[in-house]
């Protein structure tokens, strides 16, 4: 009889274990069943590991000036040859890479963090301090972002702003531009999880304002969070890129693919040295494209709201 029971209570346990299963396991066996969005995480996490180690391995790591070696073409020792400086061209591509997505993702989590806390505020309090929150965001979002990023990018060369500190300015320039529109997102959800059965129960407890925030409220929305703060970081990627190929961005000697971008903006370059702007260039679509894909394969699994 005992060996019965145990068989039946193996029988039960093996039959719940899929419904045990977590949520964001499910979801990320759905998410491997999409071939696009793999590839471009494999695309990104390849783009990742060779622009931070890639530079290590390089004999040129140093941006050695070399005068005597200026927009060579690309040969076996430089494989995507030299520039006006007589620098490797693919050392400073993948050190340029650091400094973009380093940027791009700096100033998501930045954008993301403020937009969240605002959002969940407004909606959670209501009344005067969400009217204050939403219509500064109403101001922000009427004004385009690049003319807000171009007056600040030319406050900062008129400030005289040393070059090494311009890349920490840029990360809070774009999060200053990014948070309003995802603030809106999350109020909007928030206003519905605060109406919920739990949401009541908690305020029947008597919990405080900073749990039910962020112990109940926060935790619900954090796979919409996650699918935005991926699909922002290839938007913050293209705003960087605009501002240092305008000069008002990240400044050289810091490499970035905008600037190396801009140090070819002439026609001689342009039409004799392709290998100055076509590898930037190519890297950032590539890149772009890639965490546009991944992060629309995100959305298909993690948004509820998405039908099959």
């Amino acid at each position: 009889m005992s060996s019965i029971t145990g068989g039946l209570a193996d029988t039960k346990q093996t039959a719940a274990s899929p419904i045990r299963s977590s949520l964001w396991r499910q979801a990320f066996r759905r998410l491997r069943k999409n071939k696009l969005a793999m590839a471009g995480l494999a695309f990104i996490v390849f783009m990742f590991l060779v622009c931070f180690f890639g530079p290590l391995f390089s004999p040129y790591a140093n941006n050695k000036i070399n005068p005597a070696i200026m927009n060579q073409a690309p040969s076996f020792k430089h494989w995507l040859g030299t520039d006006l400086l007589g620098r490797d061209v693919l050392t400073r591509l993948l050190q340029a890479g650091r400094i973009s997505l380093t940027v791009g993702i700096a100033s998501m989590i930045i954008s993301v963090i403020i937009g969240s806390i605002l959002g969940a505020v407004a909606a959670y309090y209501r009344g005067i301090v969400d009217q204050i929150i939403m219509r500064i965001a109403d101001l922000l979002l009427t004004i385009p972002s690049l003319p807000i990023l171009f007056i600040l990018g030319a406050l900062l060369s008129e400030w005289k702003v040393p070059v090494e500190y311009r890349m920490y300015i840029v990360m809070l320039m774009l999060s200053f531009v990014g948070w309003p529109g995802l603030a809106r997102l999350v109020r909007s959800q928030m206003l519905t999880i605060r109406e919920r059965e739990y949401m009541q129960a908690a305020i029947v407890l008597g919990l405080n304002d900073r749990r039910k925030l962020f112990n109940h409220m926060i935790p619900n929305i954090v796979p919409l969070l996650i699918v935005i703060s991926t699909l922002s970081i290839g938007g913050a990627i293209l705003s960087e890129s605009v501002l240092s190929f305008f000069g008002l961005g990240v400044m050289p000697p810091t490499p970035t693919w905008g600037n190396m971008i801009d140090a070819a903006n002439n026609l001689i370059d342009f039409e004799q040295h392709p290998w100055l702007w076509i590898p930037p260039g190519v890297a950032i679509f590539t890149t772009v494209i890639a965490i546009n894909i991944f992060g629309d394969g995100l959305r298909d699994v993690l948004d509820p709201k998405q039908k099959k």
